[in-house]
């Protein structure tokens, strides 16, 4: 979707520069392609001359860098994805109750960083079960927990589950808070890997999602490599020339380089493609308000331009075959998808 926003902004503003706020999303191939698009990304909202378009990226910024933008008078496009705003907005709602927040994740990652600014004063962040001893509680009945969107649920179980033990009393999240696409993509290869000899993740290293899927191939026991591209391909991971080979990807990888991989192996190895359905992703979301802005005032009705998030079409000349589909085991607890309006 944050990428989507991107390719509008540049599509309805040619000649306009255009600035984005940190990674739009955690993927190198998607940065310099648009930063070869003279997109301009700044870690710095001072950084970009008044008046002109910021876009913020995916992960979600903390209020202090929003309110510094309106005050310099910046047009501003918030990508953030719907789904770290559910987190803000729960952050938000807890700490006007009274609680403590206990926000699982990286403490480094922008999302963290974002969802934390929402409620400073009265978040923590747990990264591990080892950080528990050293939180500062005051009220045991006063808790609540929240999560990064992009954890693996396996590790973010482990540290829920710890958390319980330490404070019976501590809230859940009224809503799962990992996203459907993080989850679906975890659910979906550890029903795959152990059907297969090796998991390639398409995604960048500093992407969460994309490391995380990684591990939980490693976990079912199928060796797992994260990869930018075809280039990063290894012949010698293959065991054989008939290997059965996982092609997954980072929720923001694009699905060229997916494609790219697919036919990179197909013309070393020959074979087939076979897609394994294990859940059905369609979703829309509206535009970002700034840029349905942009959209009225060059006489374009927003609805026009929703934003589809769906499987793509796998065809012989891009992916190096068509595919044939074949059953997947069901998986238990299966996510619901979350579509915006």
């Amino acid at each position: 979707m944050a990428i989507d926003v991107v390719d509008q902004v540049l599509d309805l503003c040619p000649g306009e520069p255009v600035y984005v706020y940190h990674d739009i999303v955690h993927n190198t191939h998607v940065v310099n392609r648009f930063r070869d698009r003279g997109v301009i990304f700044v870690e710095d909202v001072d950084a970009v001359p008044a008046g002109n378009i910021v876009v913020f990226s995916a992960h979600g910024i903390p209020p202090a860098v929003r309110g510094r933008a309106q005050e310099r008078g910046l047009r501003v496009i918030d990508a953030t994805c719907p789904l770290v705003t559910k987190v803000h907005n729960e952050a938000i709602r807890y700490a006007r109750m009274g609680y403590q927040i206990l926000l699982v994740g990286h403490k480094d990652h922008q999302e963290i960083i974002g969802t934390r600014g929402e409620a400073p004063q009265a978040t923590q962040v747990v990264e591990s079960p080892k950080d528990i001893p050293h939180l500062r509680i005051e009220d045991p009945a006063r808790l609540v927990y929240l999560t990064q969107t992009t954890l693996s649920t396996d590790d973010a179980a482990v540290i829920i589950d710890a958390l319980r033990r330490a404070f019976p009393q501590i809230k859940a999240p009224p809503s799962e808070d990992i996203c459907y696409a993080t989850t679906n993509r975890q659910h979906a290869v550890r029903v795959l890997a152990p059907m297969c000899d090796l998991t390639l993740v398409v995604g960048s290293t500093h992407s969460s999602n994309s490391k995380r899927l990684t591990e939980i191939s490693q976990h079912a026991g199928t060796r797992g490599y994260l990869i930018d591209d075809a280039g990063q391909i290894d012949f010698a991971w293959f065991p054989s020339p008939d290997s059965t080979v996982l092609v997954t990807a980072g929720a923001s990888a694009p699905e060229d380089l997916v494609a790219t991989v697919c036919r990179t192996l197909l013309e070393r190895f020959s074979g087939d493609i076979q897609t394994c359905d294990v859940f059905e992703e369609d979703a829309y979301f509206a535009p970002p308000a700034g840029l349905k802005q942009i959209m009225r005032d060059r006489g374009i009705d927003p609805k026009s331009r929703a934003i589809r998030v769906t499987k793509p079409t796998i065809s012989a000349p891009a992916y190096g075959a068509t595919a044939q589909t074949i059953s997947a085991p069901a998986p238990t607890n299966t996510p619901t998808p979350t579509t915006g309006a």
